[in-house]
């Protein structure tokens, strides 16, 4: 913070290091098959990837780079579907994991009438994350009928499930 002078208000600089990285995002470039047991979302196009941390050919998931602990920011949005269009969705499950467990869950349940053929569930959190610590998204579903649910993934030009992070400058 310095001063512009008398009467003026204050000049904000950000010192040129304080840069919001690793970040990337990716989306799910195909349809994925779910169940109602907890399954890893397969994110296989990254959008852009600043510090390669993202993995999107085989773990599907964020690693922090060597020297790059600290605060990170991560959100998902996925668009469950109940492949059949006859409005069956009876809930939905969205997780985050931190080095191969549970660390964050968000639930949503449509109650008995399950009248939702297709609905988003999003999530997002903060965690504070060493050097090789990963961090992955996994999602189950709950329907009555015997369609296979599934994640959708791109389709007409929209990226319909997503999963992106950055580290946050503190």
């Amino acid at each position: 913070l310095t001063s512009a002078g008398a009467g003026a208000p204050p000049v904000f600089e950000t010192p040129a290091s304080a840069v919001n990285t690793p970040a990337f995002e990716a989306y799910l470039s195909g349809d994925q098959t779910i169940s109602s047991s907890v399954t890893k979302i397969t994110f296989q196009t990254e959008v852009y990837d600043d510090g390669s941390g993202y993995d999107n050919s085989s773990n599907y998931r964020f690693t922090v780079p060597s020297g790059q602990g600290g605060t990170y920011k991560f959100y998902t949005t996925l668009n469950f579907d109940d492949n059949q269009n006859a409005e069956k969705i009876g809930w939905r499950q969205l997780y985050f994991y931190k080095n191969g467990s549970s660390y964050a869950f968000f639930y949503n349940d449509n109650g008995t009438s399950k009248a939702i053929s297709s609905n988003f569930g999003s999530g997002n959190i903060t965690m504070v994350l060493n050097a090789t610590d990963y961090v992955e998204v996994y999602a189950a579903i709950g329907q009555t009928g015997s369609a296979n649910p599934k994640i959708t993934g791109y389709s007409n030009g929209k990226r319909y499930s997503v999963f992106g992070g950055y580290k946050i400058i503190r």
